[in-house]
């Protein structure tokens, strides 16, 4: 079993930075990708930022330029760094990864979610 943690969340004022952490435990082999995506009250769940393969990035146009994501895969950690915050950056983030982990019948891979973490910027 595989459980994804995001951490980091917290309130800021516009203009702030926030660097959310998304740490995977359990028997993994290692990370395929991970991105994160974000939902405000009322709103779908939306993409925010994402390995495309190859180490290639792709970001949403609200987060480019200001969000950056990266990915230790010695730690099995990613990470969101937020600068610039503004209001409508508001929103439970969530992080996703595609996860290859040990398991009886060998190695596998899965997608998980992390429960999500807020984040609340001031204006």
């Amino acid at each position: 079993q595989v459980q994804l943690v995001e951490s980091g969340g917290a309130l800021v004022q516009t203009g702030g930075s926030l660097r959310l952490s998304c740490a995977a435990s359990g028997r993994i082999r290692s990370i395929n990708t991970m991105g994160w995506y974000r939902q405000a009250p009322g709103n779908q769940r939306e993409l925010v930022a994402r390995f495309t393969g190859g180490g290639s990035t792709a970001y949403a146009d609200s987060a480019k330029d200001r969000f950056t994501i990266s990915l230790d895969n010695a730690m099995n950690t990613g990470y969101l760094q937020m600068n610039s915050l503004k209001p409508e950056d508001t929103a439970v983030y969530y992080c996703n990864a595609d996860v290859r982990h040990y398991s009886a019948f060998g190695t596998q891979s899965r997608t998980y979610w992390g429960q999500g973490t807020q984040v609340t910027v001031s204006s």
